[in-house]
C-alpha cells in the first residue's frame, strides 16, 4: 500500500483536502530561537513542521542533567513570531541558521535531533555542513516527501501539487485550516492528549509559513546527496497496524528511502504514529539515550 499515513501525512491530507491529488539567508534569530537547559555535551532538537519545541520536553527533562539541550523553535509555527520567515523559502534558510546558531556559539559537533521537517533540516545540515554534527537522529522523516504521492514523483512533476497545497494554506480560512487540522490529528498521534497538543501548535502557526515549508519539502529530493552524508545517523520510525499497511511493507518503505546512507541505523517503534516523542515516549527516550550512548 502506498497510503502511509503516518509517514508526514499532514501533507497527503492537506492535499486530499484541497483536492489536487492527481536560498535566502537572514541572521538565525530571524528564523529561530533557541532555549538552552542543563549542561555537558551538546545536544540540538529540531521540531516538526507547525510544531513547537515543547515536543520535546520529556526529553529535555530526560537530558538536562547530563547534557547541554538546545531546543530550535522555528519562526511563525506554534505561535512564534513570523519574524524572519515572513516570505520566501523556510527549510533552506533553517538549514542556514542552524549553522549560523552552531558556529556562532562554538558548539563542537554537537548531536542533533530532528523530528518530520526538524529530521530533513538535520539531514541537509549533515550534508552542507558536516563539521556541525557528530552524530544524526531523524524521527519519521523522509529525504524526497513526495514519493509519498508517487514513487516516480521527481521535484518537476510535484511542483504543481506543491504550489497548488501552499496556496490553499495560505488563503483557507483560519476557521477551515482549524477543522483539517483536527480531521488530520488523529493520524499524526494515537494518544488523546498528543493529539490536543499537536492540535493547539497547529492552529497557532502561520498557515503562510506551513505552506510555504511544506512546499520546500516537497520540492527537495535529498537523495541524491545520502551518499554524501558521513554522519552516523539514526531513523527512528513508527508503525501502527490501524494505518491498514504490514509492518514488512513499511519497514520497506523507510529501508528503500535511506538505502543511500551508509551506515544508517533504522529502529521501528512500534504502537506509535508520527509523532513517536507523544505516543511511546518510554520508548523514545530509550532509543534517545542509546543514540547518545
Amino acid at each position: 500500500m502506498r497510503k502511509h499515513f503516518h509517514l508526514f501525512v499532514i501533507a497527503m491530507a492537506i492535499l486530499a483536502a484541497l483536492g489536487v491529488f492527481g536560498g535566502n539567508h537572514a541572521h538565525a534569530a530571524d528564523r529561530m530561537t533557541v532555549t538552552v537547559t542543563g549542561k555537558g555535551p551538546d545536544v540540538v532538537l529540531i521540531p516538526g513542521l507547525a510544531s513547537s519545541g515543547a515536543v520535546w520536553d520529556a526529553t529535555v527533562k530526560q537530558l538536562a542533567a547530563t547534557h547541554r539541550v538546545h531546543v530550535v523553535q522555528v519562526a511563525g509555527f506554534a505561535g512564534a513570531p513570523v519574524g524572519g520567515n515572513a516570505e520566501g523559502p523556510v527549510v533552506d534558510p533553517l538549514v542556514e541558521a542552524v549553522d549560523g546558531y552552531i558556529k556562532a556559539n562554538h558548539l563542537k559537533a554537537p548531536a542533533v535531533i530532528g523530528h518530520s521537517m526538524g529530521g530533513f533540516t538535520g539531514l541537509l545540515l549533515a550534508r552542507r555542513h558536516p563539521e556541525d554534527v557528530s552524530r544524526l537522529m531523524v524521527v519519521d522523516s523522509l529525504p524526497f516527501f513526495a514519493v509519498l504521492f508517487s514513487p516516480a514523483a521527481t521535484v518537476e512533476t510535484v511542483k504543481p501539487q506543491a504550489a497548488a497545497m501552499r496556496d490553499g494554506v495560505t488563503a483557507m480560512s483560519p476557521e477551515a485550516f482549524a477543522d483539517q487540522q483536527a480531521m488530520t490529528a488523529p493520524r499524526f498521534v494515537k494518544s488523546p492528549d498528543g493529539q490536543k497538543l499537536v492540535l493547539a501548535w497547529s492552529v497557532a502557526s502561520s498557515q503562510s509559513v506551513v505552506g510555504r515549508a511544506m512546499y520546500d519539502l516537497l520540492t527537495t529530493d535529498a537523495r541524491g546527496e545520502l551518499a554524501a552524508i558521513k554522519t552516523p545517523v539514526t531513523l527512528l520510525y513508527p508503525y501502527d497496524p490501524a494505518m491498514g499497511a504490514p509492518t514488512a511493507a513499511i519497514d520497506k518503505t523507510y529501508a528503500d528511502a535511506y538505502a543511500a546512507l551508509s551506515g544508517v541505523t533504522l529502529k521501528r517503534i512500534d504502537d506509535a504514529r508520527h509523532f513517536i516523542m507523544l505516543d511511546q515516549p518510554q520508548a523514545f527516550a530509550t532509543a534517545v539515550e542509546s543514540f547518545l550512548k
